[in-house]
C-alpha cells in the first residue's frame, strides 16, 4: 500500500454516539497529516439532546450530520447507517482512504473489508477501544494524545520505560528486524516496522512528538548519524546500548 499523501482522498466517518464534539478541530488536524478529506459526515440521531455539543462543531468545521432515527433501544441503527455509506463510497472509487471515528468494536469487520479492498482505513478512538478494532486499522490514533501541548503528557523518565515490557518488546522487534550486521537500523525504517507492528504506535503515547526523541532518552538504546551522501542530509541511525560489563 502507498504511503499516504496530501493528494489522498479521506472519508471522514464520525460516530456522533460514540465520539466527542470537543476532538472534532484536532482531529481533523490530524486528519491532514494523511490527506484531504473530501467527505466529512457523522452520524447519530440529532433530534437527541446528547449530541447537542456536536451541532456548532459540524457547523464550523463543514461536516455534514447525517440524521439517523434510534429505532430501537441502543445505536445499532446510526453504525449500520455509517456501514452502508462506507460500502457505497468504497465501491464508488471516490476515495483513497477512511477515517473512522468511533471506539466501538462494531467497525472491526468495516475496517478490515477496508483495507481488503486495498485502502487506507485509520482509525480514531480513545483508549477504551476494543483491541480488535484497533488492530484492523492500518493505522489507529488515540484521541488522548491529540491534546493541546498545555496538557500534553510528560516524557517518560527512564524507570517508566523499563517498565513497559509491551513497548520494550515492540521496539526490539522493530530494530531487530531492520538491523544491519552491525546492529545499527535505520531510523525511518524502524518507524515502519513499528506501524506494521502496532497500528496504535504513538510516540505521543510516551509524551514525544518524534520517534527520534522517544529512542534518544530511551536508556536500552543508543543514536547515532550517518551521511548518506554528497549534498544530501544525515541519516539517523539507532541500536540496542551495548550492557556494560560488570567490574
Amino acid at each position: 500500500m502507498a504511503e499516504p499523501t496530501n493528494d489522498a482522498r479521506l472519508a471522514v466517518l464520525i460516530d456522533a454516539d460514540n465520539a466527542s464534539a470537543q476532538h472534532l478541530e484536532r482531529l481533523l488536524v490530524e486528519i491532514a497529516k494523511y490527506g484531504t478529506a473530501t467527505v466529512r459526515r457523522a452520524y447519530g440521531d440529532w433530534t437527541s439532546t446528547q449530541l447537542s455539543k456536536w451541532k456548532p462543531q459540524l457547523l464550523e468545521h463543514s461536516v455534514q450530520p447525517i440524521q439517523q432515527y434510534a429505532y430501537t433501544t441502543g445505536k445499532n441503527s446510526t453504525d449500520s447507517a455509517l456501514i452502508i455509506d462506507a460500502m457505497d463510497l468504497l465501491h464508488g472509487g471516490m476515495v483513497d482512504g477512511f477515517c473512522l471515528v468511533s471506539s466501538d468494536s462494531d467497525f472491526t469487520r468495516l475496517a478490515a473489508r477496508i483495507r481488503e479492498q486495498g485502502l487506507a482505513a485509520y482509525g480514531f478512538g480513545q483508549r477504551k477501544t476494543p483491541k480488535p478494532f484497533v488492530a484492523a486499522c492500518t493505522q489507529f490514533v488515540y484521541v488522548e494524545n491529540l491534546g493541546d501541548t498545555e496538557a500534553a503528557p510528560e516524557p517518560a523518565a527512564s524507570p517508566a520505560f523499563t517498565k513497559d515490557a509491551g513497548l520494550d518488546k515492540l521496539l526490539s522487534e522493530a530494530v531487530e528486524s531492520a538491523a544491519g550486521d552491525d546492529g545499527w537500523a535505520q531510523l525511518g525504517t524502524v518507524g515502519s516496522n513499528l506501524s506494521r507492528l502496532a497500528s496504535d504506535f504513538d510516540t505521543r503515547t510516551w509524551g514525544y512528538a518524534k520517534l527520534k526523541d522517544l529512542m534518544e532518552a530511551h536508556p536500552s538504546y543508543e543514536m547515532t548519524s550517518r551521511k548518506a551522501g554528497e549534498g544530501r542530509q544525515s541519516n539517523a541511525y539507532v541500536r540496542k546500548a551495548p550492557r556494560r560489563k560488570s567490574r
